[in-house]
């Protein structure tokens, strides 16, 4: 068990916060396979002030997803100081500031990794932060702007000093972006001197590797992100080789479904916003390329519902392929306009 602040987290292993995927319908089904709690999409502060009410929805969760953590960015002091507190009603048991996002459109004007480069900034957040609301706050870091500038040693001080819950830390710098081999080492230094609780991620393909990390590192908790997009197994100990299709196929009509009740419209927006997950839940198998570019083109929820219903796999074709990580998925390819 975990405890951020007075947040107590059952588990060790979690659904890495991503743009454009860690939506509630997604939580949900993670939460339900083990993920130890979760965190919603990073959302502008900006957009929160102004009253964007489709930014303010990105909130929205269901009991099951506790204990849930908000993320936000921002640049300036004031206006995430006010965002912070005027989200504290809709129920957060978190609050995290998200200082990795590496993006240029976030970055490159002060958000996200961009306060990596004004440390001081980022301490007078989350401490006006803390002092405005009444749950925990915590941030997700990365090791640095760059291979010359990696101050992460100063990044963690300052942030305990600002009274931080935890940080979580991606092993990479902004500059890499998704780029390389998460380091795996300084996380491993950053926990060896650390007062808080220190989450690791990055490059975590299996349960089992996120065990490993946090045996050899000492961690307190391993955030998965791209490795468990359509694969929900990934929080049970569970290989995926090993899951049939026809429960691949069960899960991927609840989470579309899900998605439909959650973005409810006229034209099946849900179904559109399904396609990038309805793709990893297949990628490995045999599925024919052909239904699945069919699938993936359709906009009519009957015809992709039909599509999918009428496949059959057979024992011939049940067998998953070994699959490289994907660095197509990330937060910047599912970035929301911010």
């Amino acid at each position: 068990m975990v405890k951020v602040g007075n947040v107590e987290i059952k588990g060790d292993v979690t659904l890495s916060p991503m743009a454009g995927i860690s939506d509630s319908p997604y939580r949900r089904i993670a939460r339900r396979y083990g993920s130890a709690f979760s965190y919603t999409e990073f959302v502008s502060t900006e957009q929160i002030l102004l009253g964007n009410q489709k930014s303010i929805d990105m909130f929205r969760f269901k009991e099951i997803e506790r204990p849930i953590s908000f993320q936000i960015f921002g640049s300036d002091l004031n206006t995430v100081v006010e965002a912070a507190k005027r989200i504290e009603p809709l129920g957060p048991d978190i609050i995290d500031l998200n200082m990795g996002c590496s993006v240029s459109k976030v970055s490159h004007h002060g958000s996200g990794a961009g306060l990596l480069r004004n440390l001081p900034l980022a301490g007078q957040m989350i401490e006006g932060i803390r002092k405005s609301v009444s749950v925990p706050v915590t941030a997700k870091i990365r090791l640095g702007w760059d291979e010359e500038n990696l101050n992460y040693k100063e990044s963690v001080h300052i942030l305990q000093e600002s009274g931080v819950s935890a940080i979580s830390v991606h092993g990479r710098t902004k500059s890499m972006a998704y780029t390389g081999k998460a380091d795996w080492e300084s996380i491993g230094d950053i926990k060896s001197f650390a007062k808080v609780p220190i989450f690791g991620n990055g490059d975590v393909a299996s349960y089992g590797e996120a065990k490993e990390k946090i045996r050899k590192y000492k961690v307190d908790l391993v955030l998965i992100g791209r490795k468990a997009i359509g694969n929900p197994w990934i929080f049970s100990e569970r290989d995926k080789s090993s899951v049939s299709f026809a429960e691949i196929k069960k899960v991927v009509i609840e989470h579309l479904l899900t998605m439909l009740d959650f973005y409810p419209s006229d034209d099946d927006y849900g179904l559109i916003l399904f396609r990038k997950h309805f793709a990893k839940y297949v990628e490995g198998t045999n599925f024919p390329k052909d239904l699945k570019s069919q699938m993936l083109q359709t906009n009519s929820l009957n015809m992709f519902l039909q599509l999918f219903s009428n496949y059959e796999q057979t024992e011939t074709n049940t067998k998953l392929e070994t699959i490289e990580l994907n660095d197509s998925l990330n937060c910047e390819t599912y970035l929301v306009d911010v």
